[in-house]
């Protein structure tokens, strides 16, 4: 049943976000979307979506959005998310990550939010020592992007415990695959993931893709990872909602499907979809790359009436693939860059 509040989602403009969007408006509920378009695009929000550019920060903004729009709910995706970035430019990551959070959040409790679910990530867990990693995991991060999202974590948790604000921090394994109708997907040539890049070799817009490593203590010594959907992971916000408009308790919850594919499996599975091969090349282990990743996900099944979809890598690869060849044929496909 739609709600009779509107949901305000920020970040909307982004990869996820805009997914979200979709999974939300399919559910007959009201949105609207802030963003400010530093790494977005207007073209994937829908047209019947409300859109204010504009940054999440921004407390007087955000305050009048909760009041013009009569908005009960939150969902906050905005942020900085590149790793390596992160180490160079530590300040920026917690200006983005942390201080926006912080004012939003202040905002939030002015205006009388009450429910609230964050895009966070498995970069909390750092290299976790156990597989799959259970919420129980201790937080370890190991890079500025890792750490300002736990520092975002724990101001949510002694927010709760404050106020009447109640939270979802969805804790993001690895995102992959585009819109299955076309709708959305990681925009333009700028990228850092596994199934872009290789889609992009497939569409003709990269030349070639590195193995960052081959001996790691994996079957195939290449690492290991947990890919989720990016509509599977936008119901799980749409699951996270309902949870909490139902009275449910603030939680922590991982994002994955529970079981990994390792790089070697990915690009083979990229070239059995693309019906040709890669131009793969062997590159030195990145430092801090754990050799598997893969979400416990026992909690989030046990808490949130959500049931993935899209659990099959030919599925995700497909979609991924499909979305970059259509960029070609988008008058702005060029221009835009990749977005959480």
């Amino acid at each position: 049943m739609a709600s009779e509040t509107t949901t305000l989602v920020t970040g909307g403009a982004g990869y996820i976000g805009s997914h979200a969007v979709l999974a939300l408006r399919q559910a007959g509920r009201r949105v609207v979307v802030l963003d400010d378009l530093s790494a977005g695009s207007r073209t994937v929000v829908p047209d019947d979506v409300p859109f204010v550019e504009g940054n999440a920060g921004d407390p007087v903004l955000v305050g009048r959005l909760l009041r013009d729009f009569s908005i009960g709910s939150v969902i906050h995706f905005a942020g900085s998310i590149l790793v390596e970035r992160s180490v160079s430019e530590p300040l920026s990551y917690y200006h983005n990550n942390v201080t926006v959070s912080r004012n939003l959040l202040e905002a939030c409790l002015q205006g009388g939010v009450k429910q609230f679910i964050f895009s966070s990530t498995a970069a909390v867990y750092g290299a976790a020592a156990v597989s799959p990693i259970p919420e129980s995991t201790p937080t370890k991060p190991i890079n500025p992007y890792g750490t300002s999202k736990l520092v975002t974590e724990w101001m949510l948790r002694d927010l709760a415990a404050a106020s009447d604000l109640r939270f979802v921090a969805l804790r993001y394994f690895n995102v992959a695959g585009a819109d299955p109708q076309g709708r959305s997907g990681q925009l333009g040539p700028v990228a850092t993931h596994l199934v872009k890049i290789a889609s992009q070799v497939i569409a003709g817009t990269r030349e070639s893709i590195a193995i960052f490593g081959d001996d790691y203590d994996t079957p195939d010594g290449t690492c290991v990872r947990d890919y989720i959907h990016v509509s599977d992971l936008a119901s799980a916000h749409l699951s996270a909602l309902s949870y909490l408009e139902a009275g449910g308790e603030s939680r922590f919850l991982n994002c994955g499907y529970g079981h990994g594919y390792s790089v070697r499996e990915v690009l083979q599975a990229v070239e059995r979809c693309a019906g040709r091969s890669l131009n793969a090349r062997r590159a030195p282990r990145r430092p801090g790359d754990p050799p598997t990743l893969v979400a416990d996900t026992g909690a989030l099944q046990k808490t949130l009436s959500w049931t993935p979809r899209f659990d099959n890598i030919d599925v995700i690869i497909n979609t991924a693939i499909d979305w970059e060849l259509s960029l070609g044929l988008k008058p702005d496909g060029d221009g835009l860059r990749a977005h959480a």
